[in-house]
């Protein structure tokens, strides 16, 4: 077991839910922005719980579009999308904000607060909850060894390098602790090397349980890696693709 892991594992191993065994069901899912052309249509897949799975097509093929309907940032024009259990487009507006505590998002262009420091950024979706500051500094310090980012606990966003932003994003989006983490091309601006260092980490959070989905089309590192692939293909259907574990 890695250090990291270790690190990871004493974190989780404090807080006790009940997972979903579905965590995300998509029936013929489509979206249009207005006055423009069909995103994607048709879009039928599962996630479920543990899971780990990439999504991929090239740039415009829609995948930060689903991802956005997926954390319930952008409402589907078609089809249905049930997440833990209950049908989105249906569900009472109280019910949201419960839905996505669940979903934690790593964002493309990271979206941390500059005149934050770092513990701040990463402790704010605690903070928000209502959960003392001390607290949450202690749980933001306990991820940010885990991401090895402990000596940048006072430092702020502007001073780091892009892959320790990102990381600082990943430590922010999982620090509530939830069943599905989405990525938005979380290895888009790094060497290879530091993307698969990156990609290890979300290994490791996956196998305490949580489902992992990851836009990408980074096509080295996806030969590199065993995970099956949601693949978009000319904005009209999404193809499992499975491969083989090495």
């Amino acid at each position: 077991m890695s250090s990291s892991y270790a690190i990871l594992c004493k974190i989780f191993k404090k807080d006790k839910f009940v997972v979903s065994e579905l965590i995300a069901q998509l029936i013929g899912v489509g979206h249009q922005y207005k006055d423009g052309p069909e995103i994607f249509k048709g879009v039928t897949f599962n996630i479920e719980k543990g899971s780990f799975h990439f999504l991929t097509g090239p740039s415009g093929s829609g995948k930060s579009s689903l991802l956005k309907i997926l954390y319930l940032g952008l409402k589907p024009v078609w089809g249905t999308l049930n997440l833990f259990g209950e049908d989105t487009l249906k569900m009472k507006p109280t019910l949201l904000p419960l839905i996505r505590q669940k979903i934690g998002v790593v964002f493309q262009e990271f979206k941390l607060l500059d005149h934050l420091k770092v513990v701040d950024n990463v402790s704010l979706p605690l903070r928000v909850r209502g959960l003392e500051t001390r607290r949450g500094y202690k749980h933001a310090q306990e991820l940010l060894d885990w991401v090895g980012l402990g000596d940048c606990f006072e430092k702020y966003p502007p001073s780091l390098s892009g892959g320790q932003k990102q990381r600082v994003a990943i430590a922010r989006a999982i620090i509530t602790r939830p069943q599905l983490l989405l990525a938005d091309e979380p290895t888009g601006n790094m060497d290879d090397e530091m993307a698969m260092k990156l990609l290890h980490l979300f290994e490791e959070l996956n196998k305490t349980g949580t489902a992992i989905l990851i836009a990408t089309h980074n096509q080295r590192l996806l030969e590199k890696l065993p995970y099956p692939q949601f693949t978009i293909k000319e904005g009209t259907i999404v193809k499992l693709i499975t491969k083989k574990v090495r």
